[in-house]
């Protein structure tokens, strides 16, 4: 029983720390903002950054607005897979793992307002990149980071197989029945 606990360790202190984040500044905003309320440090910032408490009943950066229920089945889904996979994966995988930790955290962190608001509150705005939070950027990183550690394990894999089909020199003589040199 304790080597699966073990297995679960740093995937629940990081996902946690992401989910305490992501639930925190969130509640600042919904406290200190009403809702459409635009805050920012510097008044020359405003134009390329600032903080704005928005509502967003879709998923990430506002796309699938009004499918709330169908997107909190589909993070318990989530969820759950993750929660199986993850003590499956090898540690050497640590590419992998880290992915899994940051969008267990990000799926976590919004489906929590998904079952206590009915929504999301989003409230990251750059430029005229759509609002954001917390747990969607711990989601779009974990899916970054699995497609480039993706892209690396299939790069060394063909590299590896290349330079296995090649012959050594020496060895083709041996096969030939010459000797090397």
């Amino acid at each position: 029983m304790y080597q699966y606990i073990k297995k679960y360790v740093l995937l629940i202190i990081i996902a946690g720390v992401i989910i305490i984040l992501d639930q925190y500044t969130k509640t600042l905003v919904r406290t200190n903002l009403a809702l459409g309320e635009v805050w920012s440090p510097w008044e020359s910032l405003l134009p390329y950054a600032r903080i704005v408490n928005w509502h967003n009943t879709g998923a990430a950066f506002g796309i699938f607005q009004g499918g709330g229920t169908i997107l909190a089945v589909l993070a318990v889904l989530v969820v759950m897979v993750i929660l199986y996979y993850y003590p499956r994966v090898p540690n050497a995988e640590w590419v992998l793992r880290i992915a899994l930790i940051l969008q267990l955290g990000g799926a976590i962190g919004n489906l929590i307002d998904r079952i206590n608001y009915g929504h999301v509150t989003d409230f990251i705005s750059v430029g005229t990149f759509p609002v954001f939070n917390v747990a969607d950027s711990s989601i779009s990183v974990g899916v970054a980071v699995l497609i480039i550690g993706l892209w690396f394990q299939e790069r060394n894999e063909r590299k590896q197989s290349n330079g296995e089909a090649k012959i050594n020199p020496n060895e083709a003589a041996s096969i030939n029945g010459e000797e090397s040199i």
